[in-house]
Order: structure tokens, then C-alpha cells, then sequence
């Protein structure tokens, strides 16, 4: 007859999901100049989101307006985030606003966006997670042996001279 084992599980640690949400988000950024005050800029933003809801696509309107040329040949896109990716003005927006929906003109460290969140997702980083530890840990190992190595060198390498005060 086999054997009947009941196991009760009172902890766990390490080795389960890290789920981390993650955005995928486009953005138009307009920056307020010498020719177009902040007003102007709000105004333009509310403009093209009302564009947007019209009918007009959000890919074509940020190739043409937004002056984020990093993501602008994109159509605004900026890919899946993380937290801690953007700056916090700009997660917040993220965060609050439901799929598909254009933000309100908001103002970040680089100027005024309307955003939309066009997808979001929940991601199991454990692997990425557990590797980067990992490598972390690696890192200061090997870190702790060339500082060990490199003062010893320093200390061979030394020459003190220690003279007695001359008496008079």
C-alpha cells in the first residue's frame, strides 16, 4: 500500500510571479516656445484630442504635431512601460485614464501631452527578475575580490618612512 504524506505550507519564499502591469501608450508632446505661450500650446492639444475623437487618427496627427522625436516618427508610440519608466506627471495620467480614452492636456518636466493608453497587461518579470539578482549578486562578488586585490597592490606598492624627531 503506498505511502500518504500531507504537507502543510506555512511560508513561501522567492521563486513565485512578479506581475508587474504595463501600459502600452501613445503620447503627442507639444513644448511651449518664444511664439506660442502656454495658452496657445493647451488650446493646440485640446484641438488635436478633439480631433482624435472626431475620427482622425492619433498616429498621423503625432507624425505631424508632436515634438517628441523620439517617438513622433512612431506615431506617438512609446511602447509597453514599467513602473518608474516615465516621469511621474506622466504615469499618474497613464495610470488614471481607461483604455482607448485621450487624456486632458497635462504639463511633465518636458512640456504639455495628451496621452492615450491603447493597451495594458499584466507581465511575469520573475525570470528577469531572479536573473538580475543573480548577475547583481556576481557583480559584487567579483567587485569585492578586485577591491581586495587592487588594495593589496596598493599596499605593496607603498613605501613609508617613518624618522625619529631630530633632539636637540
Amino acid at each position: 500500500m503506498p505511502a500518504i504524506h500531507l504537507i502543510k505550507l506555512y511560508e513561501r519564499r522567492g521563486g513565485g510571479e512578479q506581475l508587474i502591469e504595463q501600459h502600452f501608450a501613445r503620447h503627442i508632446l507639444i513644448k511651449p516656445n518664444e511664439i506660442r505661450d502656454e495658452e496657445t500650446t493647451i488650446s493646440q492639444l485640446n484641438e488635436l484630442r478633439d480631433r482624435v475623437a472626431g475620427g482622425e487618427d492619433f498616429a498621423l496627427l503625432a507624425k505631424e504635431f508632436s515634438e517628441d522625436l523620439g517617438s513622433a516618427l512612431n506615431g506617438g508610440e512609446l511602447g509597453w512601460s514599467t513602473p518608474g519608466m516615465f516621469v511621474p506627471a506622466f504615469e499618474q495620467t497613464m495610470n488614471s485614464i481607461e483604455l482607448e480614452e485621450i487624456s486632458a492636456p497635462f504639463l511633465s518636466q518636458f512640456g504639455w501631452h495628451i496621452l492615450q493608453v491603447t493597451e495594458r497587461r499584466n507581465q511575469d518579470f520573475s525570470d528577469k527578475i531572479m536573473r538580475n539578482n543573480a548577475e547583481n549578486l556576481l557583480r559584487q562578488r567579483k567587485y569585492e575580490e578586485e577591491l581586495q586585490v587592487w588594495l593589496q597592490e596598493i599596499r605593496d606598492e607603498a613605501f613609508v618612512e617613518i624618522k625619529e624627531p631630530k633632539k636637540s
